[in-house]
């Protein structure tokens, strides 16, 4: 494609010489500038999927793929409910819970909790639950032993055996109004699911404790937990339990639960890609620049190569060639930089909050408890393609004036 010849007086461009120090300089932020814009929109994307990808998994692990329940009512004789969904197609499980608000007491200081009943069974299925135990034993999760968040233990100085006390918002009434009802539990686990919300707000309890708890009738529960075998296949099967459902019981999917959270989470990602797409097109401009002086700054040399032989179209390609070998070499470093630094981020961000003293990644604020980050290996293929494209089509309107460049008149007015 491109000659010996064509070759050398590109890459001979390329260097710089003490009178060219100028245009080598912009040469320069091009190259930085189209590195650094690759390299942050991998990291972005990186962190961004890796967001998406650990809220997603976290959310689902901790929630399932759907829930069946009665509109208002709790969900009786679960079990025939139970039996019929998970005999469906696509169906791998469905676990009774129990769900309610509670007021979490400990020697007179309160914190709302949201209080869910399940089985020690249905509680270490969940990966999430049997690889977050911090203290405890799952099977001391029975009678009145419930499990706490890391984050809730630690504010209150909880530890396993501490009593604590939980109050229903619905009590008894009495003459002198509803006398809130409450009971005493003992912390049998403790754990870590790695989301602060639920670290820091949620408490589980065994099934059959808190339907008395909560005075719900034998053998009910608040909804059906239901887990697919596929989640691609969440439409389908969802529209096909529907039709085998009776018509008091809906279906709610997580997408339902949290649509506003996904929207966001998509719109965000879509938006930072066109804007960090500009660092790009902004260093795409600046070869456009440093390549036009370079013409001007060559007018000579373009001059003799012309009367010599050198054809129109050689002109054109060795200018091409060196506008791109700015362009490929700076897309070529950023990916190189981008994926390093995207794999170890969270590495790179323990070390800049140590130097700094400063908290960089909050829990608090981004519900996870370390920086996650996953590479998409086909966005950064489109990251690279893009900027490598961006950065040829930059040369060719300067090269263009490169091979259209009359010699007589560059050698008269030179």
């Amino acid at each position: 494609m491109f000659s010996p010849f064509e070759r050398l007086m590109a890459f001979r461009y390329l260097r710089a010489r003490k009178q060219e120090g100028f245009v080598s300089v912009i040469a320069g932020f091009s190259f930085v500038g189209i590195m650094l814009g690759v390299a942050t929109l991998i990291i972005v994307m990186s962190v961004m999927n890796g967001f998406r990808q650990e809220l997603f998994d976290r959310i689902l692990g901790l929630n399932g793929h759907m829930n069946a329940y009665v509109v208002g009512a709790p969900l009786r004789d679960y079990k025939e409910l139970k039996s019929k969904v998970e005999q469906a197609k696509g169906i791998q499980s469905a676990i009774p819970i129990i769900e309610g608000q509670g007021l979490l007491n400990v020697k007179g200081v309160a914190n709302g909790v949201l209080v869910r009943g399940m089985t020690s069974h249905d509680f270490l299925v969940k990966k999430v639950f049997r690889d977050g135990i911090v203290a405890g034993d799952v099977m001391d999760f029975s009678g009145k032993n419930i499990a706490i968040g890391n984050k809730l233990a630690e504010k209150f100085g909880l530890f396993i055996g501490d009593e604590v006390v939980i109050m229903a918002p619905k009590g008894k009434a009495s003459p002198f109004g509803t006398i809130p009802r409450s009971q005493r539990f003992k912390i049998g686990v403790i754990f870590d699911v790695g989301m602060f919300e639920y670290n820091s707000g949620f408490v589980f309890m065994p099934l059959e404790t808190a339907r008395v708890f909560y005075r719900l009738p034998e053998g009910s529960a608040s909804y059906l937990e239901v887990v697919t075998k596929n989640i691609n296949d969440l439409n389908a099967i969802k529209n096909n339990l529907k039709t085998q459902l009776e018509y008091n019981i809906s279906l709610y999917d997580w997408r339902d639960a949290n649509s506003s959270f996904v929207n966001a989470l998509e719109v965000e990602r879509n938006v930072m890609f066109l804007i960090l797409t500009l660092i790009i097109i902004v260093a795409a401009f600046n070869i456009v620049s440093s390549m036009i002086m370079l013409v001007k700054d060559k007018a000579s040399d373009i001059a003799i190569l012309r009367t010599i032989g050198a054809s129109r179209r050689s002109m054109l390609k060795i200018f091409i060639l060196t506008g791109a070998s700015i362009g490929i070499s700076g897309t070529l470093m950023g990916a190189v930089l981008g994926i390093a630094f995207a794999v170890n981020i969270e590495s790179i961000r323990q070390w800049i909050e140590k130097l700094s003293g400063t908290e960089l990644f909050s829990a608090e604020i981004y519900f996870l408890s370390q920086l996650p980050a996953v590479v998409d290996w086909g966005e950064v293929t489109y990251v690279i393609v893009m900027a490598i494209v961006l950065s040829v089509l930059a040369t060719l309107y300067p090269a263009w004036r490169a091979a259209r460049l009359n010699p007589v008149d560059a050698l008269r007015y030179g």
